[in-house]
């Protein structure tokens, strides 16, 4: 099945990856010299690719989990016929290129995930295989396989160290995830050294403990025997598989075998040697028209060949069942029903309704009207108000189900909705408590990176956690959030903003969004009318009471989620004290620095500098909109354990302590004005 052509096209992938790390003098040549075998293996004779149409939905999808050996990711791109020019590969690791460090999808044609950050790529495989299986309970019908593909990853022994790996690996043996296959670059060496020096775990043991099904191949180098394994993996659709490959990693360099071929470019007598070994004499990036000819009749035959025939069968599922192929189509394409936003809640002025339980209504409408939804939590969705009631848990023998138990593995969920999300077709939400977030920070940040538009229902937002104390009781986690680019963070403070809130979200495709959430009641704001708000969320703030009078308002109150009502009653004690001010909601600082320097501007004056800000948590950042001038009312400590409105007293947050907080300070500014003009 293989021959000398195949085995030249092994030596071609592991110099040309080489030859770019040298070029660019930065990269990780250890990978691409030890793992290239089983990738090419993979290419030659599995992946499901057609590199004409690199976004055909139902492609095979890869990640290079691993994604450190990112040269050889693009070397098999390139010698495959995607769009990649052997320019583009000379162009490795710099400015605005092709070729980043590291795989960056919608970077590079044939990139199917963001990989870098080890374990995540494992996270985001298994969303990915589990997305295909909802996909397909969902629409493979009359004997029409539209959604039929397999997700591969390549890992590395760094991969399977990190905590997230454990946590998706279980949970993809839980539900059975037959068409995810991992080949496991094992080389025993990680960054620092010998990988024993702080791992002897059993990789079978583990692996089969979770459900999965284990093979080893011992000879990294035998291609026959790797595509052995793969054929076996994918006989049995009831188990995930691992491929065990044992490799030398830098696999002809002189240093072969150890860390220092992990993460620099090769020294020149490194390439000297390698050279001699792999008996490669041609110019740099010089290939064989032999390797890119194997390759593209290969990949890019079946490929094609198996692209034209699912154009034709989804032709004749249009014809079949027009219905549902309309639905398919728009699924595919990501856009929404025109009455999505169908029979949404309002909420009369002055009811008492949670953050949770309004955008648990929400999302029971969203179920009907939005069918491409689902989600779940880490195990506390009756507690983040997060399940779809009229539904069941998806399970290994219901995938169709849109309720997702994603067990106590924040991590492992976020990576996961993260490949869900880049397979494309479906919506995706998770929750937890908000102070569980940063099990999560990475995927998210990663989330952000990707532009992928998941949700994260983040609940129990406050010190009103109360009796659970400063372990449960969230301080830093929303601003943190917030500084995260291109994340969108909505801490609504009524139900009508959490409405207001979910339409946002669900309009936002080009990243993430946070919804921050009470769990205690809030009390509906008397906007005239009720859907201001919605409005007034779309813009990130809106000035929610005026202050009695503009010509003599002398400042300005913003708040987000709970603490509004606060800033209300404030208000109107402070208009008791001859302070006039205006509150500004302000739920979304991202949504509302995107409106126009008009808007803006009308709701914070710029002549109006005695600005205060109420917040239960940390006060860093609020001085973008209050300025050096204002005052930031929060928490920069840890919380307490007690009964909620003790514990927010103890703070500081009840209307008279704030009151006079801002009443000292206003005292004070004006001391210093008078102070200036005697002066």
């Amino acid at each position: 099945m293989f021959d000398v052509i195949d085995e030249l096209s092994v030596q071609a992938i592991r110099m040309l990856s080489v030859q770019m790390i040298q070029k660019a003098n930065s990269g990780h040549p250890g990978l691409p010299l030890g793992a290239a075998p089983m990738a090419y293996v993979l290419f030659r004779n599995h992946l499901k690719l057609d590199p004409k149409h690199s976004d055909w939905f139902n492609r095979d999808r890869f990640v290079l989990s691993a994604g450190h050996g990112s040269a050889l990711l693009y070397s098999l791109l390139h010698l495959s016929g995607f769009e990649l020019s052997l320019n583009d590969l000379k162009n490795f690791r710099q400015l605005h290129t092709k070729t980043p460090g590291h795989p960056e999808v919608g970077q590079t044609p044939g990139v199917d995930a963001t990989t870098g950050p080890l374990g995540q790529g494992i996270g985001m495989a298994v969303g990915m295989a589990l997305s295909e299986r909802h996909l397909a309970s969902q629409f493979n019908r009359n004997g029409h396989q539209l959604i039929n593909h397999l997700t591969y990853a390549i890992c590395g022994d760094g991969d399977l160290m990190e905590g997230v790996s454990h946590e998706a690996a279980s949970l993809a043996g839980h539900l059975k995830l037959g068409k995810l296959i991992l080949l496991y670059d094992s080389n025993d060496i990680s960054l620092d050294g010998a990988k024993g020096r702080s791992c002897s775990e059993n990789t079978k043991q583990r692996f089969e403990s979770y459900g999965w099904q284990y093979q080893r191949v011992d000879n990294g180098n035998d291609l026959a025997a790797i595509d052995q394994a793969i054929v076996q993996a994918k006989v049995d659709e009831t188990k995930p598989s691992i491929i065990e490959v044992r490799t030398t990693i830098g696999f002809g360099a002189k240093d072969a075998g150890t860390n220092k071929v992990h993460g620099a470019p090769l020294s020149s007598e490194n390439m000297t040697v390698l050279r001699q070994n792999l008996q490669w004499q041609r110019p740099e990036f010089e290939m064989p028209p032999a390797v890119y000819q194997r390759l593209q009749q290969t990949l890019g035959q079946r490929g094609s060949q198996k692209f034209s025939a699912w154009r034709q069968s989804f032709q004749a599922f249009c014809n079949a069942m027009p219905g549902v192929a309309h639905k398919l189509g728009r699924t595919i394409k990501g856009s929404l029903p025109k009455d999505w936003q169908r029979g949404m809640p309002v909420y009369v002025a002055n009811s008492q309704v949670s953050g949770r339980d309004a955008s648990a209504s929400v999302l029971q409408r969203l179920h009907d009207t939005l069918p491409q939804l689902w989600g779940g939590s880490a195990d506390l969705a009756s507690s983040n108000r997060t399940d779809f009631k009229t539904e069941a848990v998806l399970t290994a023998t219901d995938f169709e189900q849109r309720n997702i138990a994603f067990g106590v593995r924040e991590f492992a969920e976020a990576t996961i909705m993260n490949g869900i999300a880049l397979h494309g077709g479906s919506r995706i939400f998770g929750s937890t408590f908000l102070v569980f977030s940063d099990y999560m920070r990475p995927a998210i940040r990663l989330a952000a990176l990707q532009k992928l538009p998941v949700i994260y229902i983040f609940t129990h937002d406050s010190l009103a956690v109360g009796e659970d104390g400063p372990t449960h009781e969230p301080v830093e986690q929303v601003m943190s959030l917030r500084n995260i680019p291109n994340v969108t963070v909505i801490r609504p403070g009524d139900a009508n903003e959490v409405v207001g809130a979910w339409q946002c979200t669900i309009e936002n495709t080009t990243g993430p969004t946070v919804l921050v959430l009470s769990r205690q009641a809030l009390t509906t704001f008397s906007t005239q009318p009720p859907l201001a708000a919605h409005t007034g969320v779309q813009r990130g703030g809106y000035i929610l009471s005026p202050a009695r009078s503009e010509l003599d308002q002398t400042g300005i109150l913003l708040a987000t989620g709970s603490e509004v009502q606060l800033a209300l009653k404030v208000q109107k004690r402070l208009w008791t004290q001859g302070l006039n001010l205006s509150v500004v909601s302000l739920p979304s600082f991202e949504l509302f620095q995107q409106q126009s320097q008009v808007y803006r501007e009308q709701v914070l004056p710029p002549n109006l500098d005695f600005r205060v800000s109420i917040e239960a948590g940390s006060t860093l950042g609020w001085e973008r909109f209050t300025g050096l001038n204002g005052l930031a009312i929060g928490i920069d400590t840890f919380g307490a354990s007690g009964r909620p409105d003790e514990v927010l007293a103890n703070y500081g947050f009840t209307a008279e302590q704030i009151s006079h907080q801002i009443l000292f300070a206003w005292r004070t500014k004006c001391q210093l004005a008078a102070r200036k003009n005697i002066g």
